[in-house]
C-alpha cells in the first residue's frame, strides 16, 4: 500500500489572516466603553452655561425691591429659575455712589452663588444711576450683559428739588454727579443698553431726560412713573432685551 500523504500544512499567511480574523471579530463583540468613562464636562458649570444670565433688580427712590415681584413672577413663569431672579433693596437717601459700591458687591455676590460670568440689570427710576455709575467707573462693564432703565432720570430731573437727601441732589439736572457720568460716552464696555420712557410720567421730568447716546430708546404708551415695573407689555420688551 501507499502511504497516506502527508496533511498539508498552514502557511504563514494564512495563519495571519486567520488571527487577524480572530482579533477583529473579538473586538466587535466588546461593548463601547461606558458614557459616565468619557470626558464629560463638570454637571455645575454645564448647568451654569446653560441657564440664563442671573438678573438683578434695582429700585428707585423711596423704594425697595418688592416693586419687582410682578415682574419677577413673570420672568420665573417665562423659564428664569428663581435663583437667577434677585430683588436687590439699598437704602435710598445715600448717595448713588454709595449704593453703586453695594451695587458692585451684590453683583459679586450673585455671580459666585449661580456659577454666572455676567447679570443683566433691570433698573427703575433712580436705580439707573448708581447701576450707571458702577458700570462706568467700577469696571462694572465686564460684568453686565444687558442693562435696562425704565423711566431713569439719566440726565436730571426737576422733581428731585422737591427733597434734600445726597441722592435727590445728585438726580437735580446739572449735578456734579450726573455731569460726571454723562461726559463721554454714555454707554461704556459691550453692555447692551435700552431705555424706556413715557410722555405721562410726571415724576422724571422731562421725559426726554431718559433717553442715553447708544442705548435702544423706547418711549411706551401713556404709563404713570409707578406703572413700569408691573406693565406686561414693558415686560415683554424688556424679556426680549435681557433673553
Amino acid at each position: 500500500m501507499k502511504p497516506s500523504p502527508p496533511h498539508p500544512t498552514a502557511t504563514p499567511t494564512a495563519t495571519l489572516v486567520a488571527t487577524v480574523a480572530a482579533l477583529t471579530l473579538a473586538l466587535a463583540a466588546c461593548p463601547a466603553p461606558p458614557a459616565a468613562a468619557r470626558t464629560m464636562p463638570q454637571p455645575g458649570a454645564a448647568a451654569a452655561a446653560a441657564a440664563p444670565d442671573p438678573v438683578v433688580f434695582v429700585h428707585g427712590w423711596n423704594s425697595d425691591g418688592s416693586i419687582w415681584a410682578t415682574m419677577a413672577d413673570r420672568f420665573r413663569s417665562d423659564g428664569w429659575p428663581a435663583d437667577r431672579l434677585h430683588r436687590w433693596t439699598y437704602p435710598t437717601s445715600q448717595s448713588n455712589t454709595t449704593t453703586a459700591s453695594r451695587l458692585a458687591a451684590e453683583i459679586d455676590r450673585v455671580l459666585a452663588a449661580t456659577g454666572a460670568a455676567k447679570v443683566d440689570l433691570v433698573t427703575h427710576s433712580m436705580g439707573s444711576l448708581s447701576s450707571r455709575h458702577y458700570l462706568k467707573n467700577l469696571a462694572g462693564e465686564g460684568k453686565v450683559d444687558a442693562w435696562v432703565s425704565l423711566a431713569g432720570p439719566n440726565h436730571g430731573t426737576n422733581t428731585a428739588y422737591l427733597c434734600g437727601s445726597p441722592s435727590c441732589a445728585d438726580m437735580r439736572p446739572g449735578s456734579p454727579f450726573l455731569t460726571a457720568l454723562n461726559t463721554g460716552d454714555e454707554t461704556p464696555g459691550a453692555a447692551r443698553y435700552a431705555t424706556w420712557r413715557s410722555p405721562c410720567d410726571l415724576v422724571v421730568s422731562p421725559d426726554s431726560t431718559v433717553a442715553l447716546t447708544g442705548a435702544v430708546n423706547t418711549v411706551t404708551p401713556c404709563l404713570q412713573h409707578t406703572a413700569f415695573p408691573a406693565d406686561k407689555g414693558v415686560y415683554e420688551q424688556v424679556k426680549a432685551h435681557v433673553g
